[in-house]
């Protein structure tokens, strides 16, 4: 087998790891900190774990690319996506906990969405088509606010209170 396998390639991911990645997120003025398995942004395929604490903002976008559509699986914590239509309005919603239902998310290209952390500690693991490339204009949802600008943390609780705590509600994926 080890004809086979580089054992330099095999990754494990250990709590401590993700303790780790959480923390560097807490640290990051963005409250958020990428772990890469993919090794270069040009890659055809991304992998990553995203940790990502409470008050992290990411601006309601979507991918118009062709093959750039998204999954997402909440390894650790609470988080909560929001689903909107090209106008902002909010088309659904779901709840995603590591033992949870729904388990996990497959968003295509051209669906507006955010996703909110819910619990400090979150991490959730994502793959998506590569080469990286920064979101265009027109992809950036016009009706929301851009990270840094002084309405976030104002629109930021505006979306968390679609995930009241304790609402069993807030479990089920809408719409």
């Amino acid at each position: 087998m080890s004809d086979v396998l580089n054992k330099e390639q095999v990754q494990f991911i250990d709590r401590r790891r993700l303790d780790a990645l959480s923390q560097q997120a807490a640290l990051s003025p963005r409250l958020r900190q990428n772990y890469n398995f993919h090794r270069a942004d040009q890659e055809a395929c991304h992998r990553l774990l995203n940790a990502m604490e409470p008050g992290s903002y990411i601006q309601p976008h979507c991918h118009r690319d062709e093959g750039k559509e998204e999954t997402l699986l909440v390894v650790r914590g609470r988080m909560g996506l929001v689903l909107f239509d090209e106008d902002g309005q909010v088309e659904g919603k779901a709840l995603f906990e590591p033992a949870g239902d729904p388990l996990l998310v497959h968003i295509p290209r051209g669906t507006f969405h955010t996703w909110l952390s819910l619990q400090r500690g979150s991490v959730f693991f994502e793959a998506k088509a590569g080469p990286y490339r920064p979101l265009t204009k027109e992809e950036k949802a016009p009706w929301a606010p851009a990270e840094g600008d002084p309405a976030v943390p104002e629109y930021l609780a505006s979306l968390l209170k679609l995930f009241p705590p304790g609402d069993p509600e807030g479990r089920k994926a809408l719409p």
